[in-house]
């Protein structure tokens, strides 16, 4: 895939958004939609000795009708990170790279950041440059109506939504619980860094068909 790709703001999102990023010319995060609840715009899933937890970043006024994503705020006074972090070391405290990456993700999550849009682009930098993704991405100039941009997975890539992406095919590898559940697709990309470490950005190539 090559060209521009158009996607939603998203909080340590699944594998697919970035073998989208990493095959794209440029990466256009979408700026001026309203929020969509219930969506990775403020939660990842990630895969726990019961099976996959869902981590949701408390945010305000959200409950208001019609609010653009770039004024939503993170709800800090809740102690939501300490407890994504805990669940997230419960879940990977034996995957094969935690120890290379869990200071990073720890970083991470800390970052004290008020806005959403700017708390999930952080994450976006930090993880693309671990990663190996050298794609430029800049936020959409204005609205861009639904189905008239040809890359536009803005609400594809989404726990909602059950159909895969066009030509996007995960490549199953180990995971921590694949003894119990065999390979869970559709998880954050927190799970894919912890199980195949340097070996990442080349599985998320391979994912595209």
């Amino acid at each position: 895939m090559n060209g521009e790709v158009l996607l939603s703001t998203a909080y340590f999102p699944p594998s697919v958004y970035f073998s989208l990023s990493a095959s794209s010319d440029t990466v256009i995060v979408e700026k001026w939609e309203n929020y969509h609840k219930q969506t990775f715009r403020n939660r990842c899933i990630i895969l726990g000795a019961n099976g996959p937890i869902s981590l949701t970043i408390p945010v305000l006024r959200a409950s208001i009708h019609k609010t653009a994503i770039r004024d939503i705020e993170i709800d800090n006074r809740l102690q939501w990170r300490k407890q994504h972090l805990r669940s997230i070391i419960s879940a990977y405290g034996t995957s094969p790279y935690f120890l290379y990456y869990i200071d990073i993700i720890e970083e991470i999550v800390n970052h004290g950041c008020a806005s959403l849009l700017e708390y999930n682009l952080n994450i976006i930098k930090v993880l693309n440059e671990n990663i190996g993704i050298i794609t430029p991405f800049r936020y959409s100039d204005s609205f861009i109506e639904i189905n008239k941009y040809g890359n536009d997975y803005r609400y594809l890539i989404s726990p909602k939504v059950k159909e895969s992406v066009s030509g996007y095919s995960e490549v199953p590898y180990i995971q921590v619980f694949s003894d119990r559940y065999g390979f869970v697709p559709g998880l954050s990309i927190i799970d894919t860094l912890f199980n195949n470490g340097p070996g990442t950005h080349e599985l998320l190539l391979k994912s595209l068909v």
